[in-house]
């Protein structure tokens, strides 16, 4: 079972025999980068680890997984990440029994950072029971094929708004969309260089011992509301593709009906598909 805990930006996973909170995109250090531009705006780890207790506390999952994007610097580790980020998964440590980090595109380097106790996953993603969860800017595992369900983070999606006034209004938002099953399959046996032989359900079957099931997709937004996003409503210029302002090769495949997107803010107010609000 899969749930949205609105109005967080966090989902919880019941497999039966185990509950599993996920969030994604954190980008602790982010606030150093404003600071060099002259923009001086406080710690926000504080915020994150007492939003994420909290959320320990309320729903008591036996498993934390962050999708990636623990930290803003993408290679190197900055001061303030060194002291911030241990003391954060120490702290976290004390909520919940298990820890897991998906490796986003900003984790470079993010092992000499993490408590020996908490897990590093491959950027490729995980099962987790019926789910497949994966940061987002490389291809998910075919493994994952055997899940009906599949949750990326990377995009932060937010939608952008202008009143008469011409006053820009953004807002967070999850993304819902449908996904077409064997172009995906196609397009990660072919970036994992697995040659179909027979056919692609027998290929599954013989190399991952998978069955095809995937038929949706969920975008999450940061778990950090302070950060900027990609605003998925807007319009690009005629000519190009309808994927065109999305990051990360499962959004920009053919495989996921991207137009079709089902839209929702983080209360979980439907406010359409996206191809809806982008004719706003």
């Amino acid at each position: 079972m899969l749930k949205l805990l609105l109005p967080n930006a966090a989902v919880l996973v019941n497999t039966g025999k185990s509950k599993v909170l996920i969030i994604t995109d954190t980008h602790i250090g982010w606030e150093k980068e404003l600071q060099k531009k002259g923009i001086h705006v406080p710690s926000q780890t504080t915020k994150i680890l007492s939003k994420l207790v909290k959320l320990l506390n309320e729903y008591k999952p036996d498993k934390l997984v962050i999708l990636g994007d623990i930290k803003y610097s993408v290679a190197s580790n900055e001061v303030g990440e060194r002291r911030d980020i241990p003391d954060f998964f120490k702290k976290l440590q004390r909520y919940v029994p298990e820890v897991a980090v998906v490796r986003g595109n900003h984790d470079g380097n993010l092992e000499a950072l993490l408590p020996e106790s908490v897990e590093l996953l491959g950027a490729s993603g995980v099962k987790i029971g019926d789910v497949g969860v994966f940061h987002g800017h490389k291809w998910p595992s075919p493994e994952l094929l055997g899940c009906k369900s599949l949750i990326m983070g990377h995009l932060h999606p937010v939608v952008v708004f202008r009143d008469p006034t011409g006053c820009r209004v953004t807002r967070q938002v999850w993304m819902k969309t449908t996904v077409n099953p064997e172009f995906l399959a196609q397009f990660l046996l072919g970036k994992s260089g697995v040659k179909i032989s027979g056919s692609l359900e027998t290929t599954l079957q013989n190399d991952f011992g998978v069955k095809l099931k995937t038929n949706n997709l969920l975008v999450m937004p940061s778990f950090n509301d302070f950060l900027g996003g990609r605003p998925i409503n807007e319009v690009y210029s005629t000519g190009e593709a309808a994927t065109e302002g999305f990051i990360g090769p499962v959004l920009r495949s053919q495989a996921v009906n991207v137009e079709a997107a089902e839209v929702y803010l983080l209360d979980g107010t439907y406010l359409g598909t996206l191809n809806q609000l982008k004719r706003l």
